[in-house]
This record gives C-alpha cells, sequence and structure tokens, in this order.
C-alpha cells in the first residue's frame, strides 16, 4: 500500500503552468460527463423554463466537477506519477505546483456549492456536496485499499443526474433516482473494460480492483455482464413507471441488445483485450443515445 502523498516544494526554476496545464487539472472530458448527465436530469423534468436558473446550476455543476477532479489528481500524484497512463498529468509532470492544483480544486468546489446553494435548489447543492465527499472522502482512498473502489466511485458517478433534477423540480421523484441507477449500473462495464485494458498500469502501484487480482478475467466479463443487464432493466423502467413512451422503451432495447452483445463477447477468453475495447467504445456510444432517446421522448413525445 502506498503511503498518502504529502505537498511537496517546487523547484524555482519549474515551468509555470499554462491556462492548458489547469484546464486539463479538471478533467474537461470527465467533468462534461458529470455536466451533461446534470443537463439531462434537469431536462426530463420539464419544469417552465428560466435561462438563469438554467445555466446556474450548469455553471455550479462544473465548477463543482471541475474541482473534484483536481483534487483527485492532487490526492493521487504519487501514483500517477509511476503509471504510463497518467504520469504525464499536469502535476506529476510538474507542470502545475501540488499546492496551486489544491488551493484551485477547493475554489471550485466552494464556488460551486455557493452557486448551487444560492441560485439552484438546497437539495440540488445537497447532492453536489455527495459527489464531493463520495469522490474524495470515499472512493479515491479507497482504490489504493478495497476490490471495490470501481463501484464505490459508480456512486459517486451517479449523482450528477440527481443535482440537475433536484434544481428543475426542487424535490425528487422515482424518474430522478432511475437515472441515478442508469449512470451507475453504466458505470461498471465502462470502467471494467478500462481497467482490464490498463490491469498492468494499475497493478504497478498495487491498486487491488478486480482486473488486477483476477488474471484471467473472467470474474471482470462476468461482473461486466450482470451490470449491464441491470442496467438494461432500470433503463426499461421509466416507460413501466408511466414516465416515458413504448417509443422510448423500443429505442432502450434496441441500444440495449447492442451493449448487451458487446459484454457477451468480452466473456470469452480468446480476444478479450479486443473486446475489452470495443465495450468502452459501445459504452461510449450508448449513453447519448440512451438518455437522448429519454429526453427527447419526455420533451417531445410522452
Amino acid at each position: 500500500m502506498t503511503d498518502s502523498p504529502s505537498i511537496t516544494a517546487v523547484p524555482a526554476d519549474a515551468p509555470k503552468g499554462k491556462f492548458s496545464d489547469y484546464l486539463e487539472l479538471t478533467k474537461p472530458r470527465l467533468s462534461m460527463l458529470s455536466v451533461i448527465t446534470a443537463l439531462v436530469g434537469y431536462l426530463v423534468v420539464r419544469a417552465p423554463w428560466d435561462w438563469t436558473h438554467f445555466l446556474t446550476t450548469i455553471v455550479g455543476t462544473s465548477a463543482c466537477a471541475g474541482g473534484v477532479a483536481a483534487l483527485n489528481q492532487w490526492m493521487e500524484r504519487d501514483t500517477d506519477a509511476q503509471m504510463n497512463r497518467t504520469s504525464d498529468r499536469p502535476i506529476p509532470a510538474g507542470k502545475v505546483p501540488d499546492g496551486a492544483a489544491f488551493v484551485m480544486g477547493w475554489g471550485l468546489c466552494i464556488a460551486g456549492l455557493a452557486i448551487l446553494f444560492a441560485l439552484a435548489s438546497t437539495l440540488a447543492a445537497t447532492f453536489a456536496l455527495a459527489t464531493i465527499v463520495t469522490y474524495l472522502a470515499w472512493y479515491t482512498p479507497a482504490k489504493r485499499y478495497s476490490r471495490w473502489s470501481t463501484e464505490i466511485g459508480a456512486i459517486a458517478g451517479a449523482f450528477p443526474p440527481l443535482i440537475g433534477y433536484a434544481a428543475a423540480h426542487g424535490g425528487m421523484e422515482p424518474l430522478g433516482w432511475v437515472l441515478f441507477g442508469i449512470l451507475l449500473f453504466w458505470q461498471i462495464p465502462h470502467f471494467m473494460a478500462i481497467s482490464w485494458t490498463y490491469r498492468e498500469d494499475y497493478g504497478k502501484v498495487s491498486f487491488p480492483m478486480l482486473p488486477v487480482r483476477d488474471s484471467e478475467g473472467g470474474k471482470v466479463a462476468m461482473w461486466s455482464l450482470v451490470n449491464t443487464l441491470a442496467l438494461i432493466a432500470v433503463s426499461a423502467l421509466p416507460t413501466l413507471l408511466g414516465e416515458a413512451s413504448w417509443f422510448y422503451f423500443g429505442a432502450t432495447m434496441l441500444f440495449g441488445l447492442w451493449f448487451l452483445t458487446r459484454a457477451i463477447r468480452f466473456m470469452r477468453p480468446e480476444g478479450r483485450d479486443k473486446a475489452a475495447r470495443k465495450l468502452f467504445f459501445a459504452s461510449i456510444g450508448w449513453l447519448p443515445l440512451q438518455l437522448g432517446a429519454l429526453v427527447i421522448d419526455r420533451l417531445f413525445i410522452t
């Protein structure tokens, strides 16, 4: 197990970070996923439109997502430096000082929470706070000692749609929790595919996640398949709850069959590495299609 890192001094001749380096510290692509899913949560409520309220919700969510990403990299800078896929991140590469990343991360989180509390809704801000706490105080440390770190991270990653839903609605209904379930179960096959592809990197820093412990990959593939089936079932709930049409249900079954096919192919020992990459790309394609179908159905059909 690796000891928790401490803030280290930066040499006087260390290069000053560029704007692009600080932007990279917020993990724009991952943060954008949080913002988009919060947007989906906001739209499916079908509340009276208010541009100011909508934009403040998105800005607050964006700030919290970027702050969490920066603090996560600050906490993991020692292990990031040892893995090929992360060694060029701003902190281990020496582009951004430790202290600057720490201050930036907390500044963004506090600003985002303040915006959500003041201008969105108390419940939306509460879900944002739950995201921050779960990600930083539970998931990030758990990566060093728990086989269940991926599942813990999936909980943290499933909160953003609740932020948007709570902001637009002011409360919470079953459809909001369905979105939470969709994001929760989607992340398991998505990240199992990633972690299987980079299992050697994770093994270098002794992260005890399932793909590191399961050298053959059978358990990894089975767990991906189980969660894919759960994902399809949860995705169908809006129609069964009367919150979406049968058009949405048909789209869910079609997209689900495609995703399920990739998960089943991941089960085969031969060509598992290639199947993992295909499962990963399928997961990237599936999510916008599924959530897009729900938004379109809620706004124009149901």
